[in-house]
This record gives structure tokens, sequence and C-alpha cells, in this order.
């Protein structure tokens, strides 16, 4: 199972980004998170059902945003 499969609804979000620290892993956050309490930062994936879930653009090649430490 690839990566982004694993993220469930997370993958196609339209508020989804990908973050890829230095010291390696990758996680999705929500920046819906930002602006509304209901939902959570970094959520356990897959995510299977979301009430904030908007589809957005494919995401298949996009590129990781990088953390700065």
């Amino acid at each position: 199972m690839s990566l982004t499969a694993a993220a469930g609804l997370c993958q196609s979000c339209r508020w989804m980004r990908r973050v890829a620290p230095r010291r390696g892993g990758t996680f999705f956050r929500c920046t819906r998170a930002d602006t509304d309490a209901r939902f959570v930062r970094y959520p356990p994936l897959p995510v299977l059902e979301c009430v904030g879930y908007e589809a957005g653009p494919d995401r298949s090649g996009a590129p990781e945003e990088r953390l700065r430490e």
C-alpha cells in the first residue's frame, strides 16, 4: 500500500498538506485545524470519514513541504 493510499481521505482533501521533516517520515497535516477546533492538526491515519472533507486537486505528483528545524 502506498503512503498516500494509507492516508485515506486526506490524500485527496483540499485542506491536507503533506509535511516531510528533514529527519525523515511523512505527516499529513489538516490545515482546517488552524481555524476550526473540531479538527485535529495531525489526524490518525487512515481517515475514512471526515465532516470537513472537500475534494481538492490531484496531489499524486505534488512536492512535499519541508519543515525547518
